[in-house]
């Protein structure tokens, strides 16, 4: 071929995954061929089509010339050329044959399988006739009827030429419904439940504009299939079923604000209004720009980690092969798992609702080819286990994806496109500086000309095999393919050896222009897989297809119908070629923030699209992450945090119980939702004096959802361990000092002179005066008053051995009359805190809240108690309150 400009070279350095090895290069006319010299490693054979990209680099300083070719299949080499020339030449032959003008040319066109397949009816495996009979169409209901509309194409183009309708609609109504409907993709049966007669029906968006367009037609075509239980000609009861009409649901599968654009293109979603048989619900998933993005960035973080495997072995005497340089944090941050976790988040909500609420769902996204054929298929998938065979897997992708027109060769890109071409930029005379102008000009203008061709290519054909393998890995028991089927599939995705993938509707696939059809060409994928040698490799070894039995009578059947867990993704390391340890770690499985999936809509008031009446006045739609759970109760007011405590609970008697109880502001212990210990604080003269010192509070309306705990509740716990353990020392001293020094425990020595040698701001009534029940008139204290600030110089204390803190050394009843207590009573072994309003005693509450202004019941201002001037002129100091280290009285 005139393409090939050099077919083989000799003396070539391959460099694959770290390691280099010798061989020689062959160009023929639809794969690279690398030989190695080495007898024992296999050949290489790449098909162009699945070449994504080839990037020509300057020569190295040992005058070698570069080739660093890319795959689809995730897989990058490069190739070290000895002279510029030959670099040059297989660059250039490689481009031409990998950039194609016309589907004609690619490889599918020219390969005859040699020996031939045994299996020869890939292109008659789906028959839509056999395989709706088996779904009931005909036989187990008369609801449904086929329609020959569209028998030539001509009512729509991208749809399969055989249809199932509802038969209480007559063909006329569906030609005025295809103007409703974006590219006349009316609603069309896809799926009928074997159990319940609930159903799976797929179109496009509808056209509703600014102008709020609606269609008579349209609206009794869907109210036909949301009714399809309760037609006349059923074979079957004809009473009526369990939530058949209750929760039929339209998925919109995009975004609000998709759906908003495409209202200002002419477009949008259905007015709820006129669709009173179900309920909308927005799944969120982004298009197919996004996707293709997301799944650029995990492709940029494999080759990075390639790169820098190969320079690694570049600096080193020996090659090192699985060396894990893959950054996780990158594919993290490429959200493709967060949009497969929203795929499957759609597929749980189609399953559960045709299987358990016997209804029917609608999907559609924008023009129903790509997220439509995502979630039908993956829906049926769960559904039905006959679609989880080899043979059902294939019809399944046959009639969800080949025949309703996804569009393979848009998407997939097999005519490649020049940009994926990078060279060197010529050596330009810098004298010319009109020439080197134009040929930036003409650089950037290629550059923006070939990013047009490529605009329409995305993942999602890749994305749909991918969540597939997200529920085989989920349910390895009930899937008789294994995980090399998918891999498999996914190569010949690409490959462009088939036909099956190479066109965009069925009919393109089925006619042509002036030849014969491209499906007597080309031969089918089908056969291929279906040949005993591939179908054995393919089998799966844990295959129980009675767990699919409906009438199984293990614990807990779940009637061949599964429902995956949309937040257990993981990549496909098979399918990149790294291990699950490189690329998934041994984390726990991300969360799926991000994913919005809003409704049950049932009206236009609730529909954030419909209320928006001019692209200007567009409102913004709710984000899910900011919306409260839905365990919680409706009424903020009512809410509550749980008071429970993160650490043992102290005894009453230990010395952090008062100290928990300072006074602190109360909108900074507020939290929710939280578990943490937060202190009680009194909110008005309602409360009890006995309640427990740790009470719900209630949340204020900006902390619901916040799910932050309260830093100042951790703050005060933490103070408070502190003082117990301060407190503890000085006690644990005091105690050594006297058996030192001969004094022992006698009471006398406490009850001296010096007794009443306390610190400024812990006790302010001499130890002597016991009192059972301490009071707020026990203290005296001011509003500046501060417990911990600068003192005023004061005397040292006349015997060392004393503690300040330490209780005298008396009978337990007299410690039990002379010291604090608490709110049952119990003696706490701590001098009396002003900071701390204590609770009165079971015995003496009333008498005292009589004589007391200043009880636990006060406001939370009041905590730190106050001693009124009438009550301070009244109570004059007695001769009992001295001043024995000599700092004054506290006024």
């Amino acid at each position: 071929m005139d393409s090939i400009r050099v077919p083989k070279v000799e003396g070539v350095a391959c460099t694959k995954a770290g390691t280099t090895s010798l061989g020689t290069l062959h160009l023929t006319a639809h794969h690279l061929i690398f030989k190695y010299d080495d007898t024992k490693l296999e050949e290489m054979w790449v098909p162009y089509p699945l070449i994504s990209q080839v990037n020509r680099q300057p020569q190295t300083l040992r005058g070698q010339c570069p080739l660093t070719l890319h795959c689809r299949t995730f897989e990058s080499f490069s190739l070290a050329f000895d002279n510029d020339r030959n670099a040059s030449d297989v660059f250039d032959s490689v481009k031409e044959l990998t950039v194609a003008a016309s589907v004609n040319q690619l490889y599918a066109f020219f390969y005859k399988p040699n020996p031939p397949l045994s299996a020869t009816n890939g292109w008659t495996l789906y028959s839509p006739r056999d395989e709706f009979g088996r779904m009931g169409v005909g036989s187990r209901t008369k609801a449904w009827r086929f329609t020959d509309v569209n028998k030539d194409y001509s009512f729509c183009s991208t749809y399969p030429a055989r249809l199932v309708v509802p038969t209480r609609i007559s063909d006329t109504t569906l030609q005025y419904a295809a103007k409703y409907r974006s590219k006349a993709r009316i609603p069309a049966l896809t799926y009928l439940h074997w159990a319940n007669y609930g159903s799976i029906t797929r179109s496009s968006q509808p056209m509703v504009g600014l102008t709020q367009n609606r269609s008579i037609q349209d609206e009794k075509l869907i109210e036909a299939i949301f009714q399809s239980h309760h037609s006349p000609d059923l074979r079957v009861s004809s009473g009526p079923v369990y939530g058949a009409t209750s929760t039929n649901l339209i998925i919109d599968a995009r975004p609000t604000t998709n759906a908003m654009a495409n209202t200002a293109k002419g477009a949008g979603t259905e007015n709820m209004d006129h669709y009173k048989q179900g309920k909308k619900v927005y799944l969120g998933i982004d298009h197919i720009h996004v996707m293709r993005e997301s799944l650029g960035k995990v492709v940029e973080a494999l080759r990075e980690a390639d790169t820098m495997l190969a320079s690694i072995n570049n600096d080193l005497p020996e090659q090192i092969s699985g060396l894990a340089v893959l950054d996780r944090q990158a594919l993290r941050r490429s959200g493709w798992l967060r949009h497969i976790s929203a795929i499957l988040e759609g597929t749980v909500i189609i399953a559960r609702n045709v299987h358990v609420n016997s209804s029917h769902v609608l999907i559609h996204c924008s023009d129903g080819w790509d997220r439509t054929s995502q979630m039908s298929a993956l829906a049926q998938l769960c559904l039905d286990p006959f679609y989880r065979t080899i043979r059902g897997f294939e019809i399944l992708i046959e009639k969800d994806w080949v025949s309703f027109g996804h569009k393979f060769l848009d998407r997939c890109g097999h005519l490649s496109s020049e940009k994926f071409f990078v060279s060197p930029p010529e050596n330009v005379n810098p004298a010319g500086g009109a020439e080197a102008a134009q040929a930036f000009f003409s650089s950037f203008q290629n550059r923006f000309a070939s990013q047009q061709h490529v605009k329409e290519t995305s993942p999602v054909f890749h994305q749909f095999l991918e969540a597939v393998r997200q529920v085989q890995r989920q349910f390895p028991q009930r899937f008789e393919f294994n995980e090399r089927f998918l891999q498999q599939l996914y190569y010949h995705l690409y490959s462009c050896q088939f036909g099956t993938f190479l066109y965009n509707t069925e009919r393109e696939r089925r006619l042509a222009d002036g030849g014969p059809p491209p499906c007597e060409e080309t031969t089918s994928v089908w056969d291929f897989f279906n040949s005993p040698a591939e179908m054995e490799k393919n089998l799966n070894p844990s295959y129980d297809p009675s767990l699919d039995d409906p009438k199984n009578r293990v614990p807990n059947p779940d009637m061949g119908v599964l429902l995956p867990n949309p937040k257990d993704v993981r990549f496909w390391n098979e399918l990149y070629g790294k291990t699950d340890e490189e690329m998934n770690g041994r984390v726990a499985p991300p969360r799926t923030a991000g994913i919005e999936a809003i409704g049950p809509i049932e009206s236009a008031q609730d529909d954030p699209v419909m209320r928006s009446a001019t692209p200007s006045n567009v409102p913004l739609p709710p984000s899910p992450s900011m919306t409260p759970s839905a365990s919680l109760s409706p009424n903020p007011a009512e809410r509550v945090t749980e008071s429970r405590s993160l650490s043992p609970r102290l005894p009453d008697n230990s010395p952090s119980e008062l100290s928990t109880r300072l006074p602190a502001p109360i909108d900074r212990l507020r939290s929710y939702p939280s578990t943490s210990l937060s202190p009680s604080v009194p909110a008005g003269p309602s409360s009890s004096p006995s309640s427990s010192p740790y009470q719900r509070v209630p949340p204020r309306q900006s902390d619901i959802g916040s799910g932050v705990k309260s830093m100042w509740g951790k703050f005060s716990s933490n103070a408070s361990a502190a003082l117990s353990v301060v407190q503890d020392a000085y006690t644990g001293m005091a105690k050594d000092i006297r058996i030192q020094s001969g004094l022992g425990e006698d009471p006398s020595s406490s009850s001296s002179g010096s007794q009443s040698r306390e610190l400024s701001g812990f006790r302010t009534e001499p130890r002597h005066k016991a009192s059972p029940t301490p009071t707020a008139t026990n203290f005296v204290a001011s509003d500046d008053f501060n417990p911990w600030a600068a003192q005023k110089p004061r005397t040292p204390l006349q015997d060392p051995s004393e503690n300040p803190w330490a209780a005298p050394a008396a009978s337990v009843a007299s410690r039990l009359t002379s010291q604090p207590t608490d709110q049952r009573g119990l003696a706490t072994g701590l001098p009396d805190d002003p900071t701390v309003a204590h609770p009165l005693s079971l015995s003496s509450q009333s008498s005292s809240l009589n004589r007391s202004s200043t009880t636990l019941n006060d406001p939370p201002a009041a905590q730190v108690p106050l001693v009124s001037k009438n009550h301070e002129s009244a109570t004059p100091q007695s001769a009992d309150t001295t001043d024995p280290l000599g700092v004054g009285f506290i006024s």
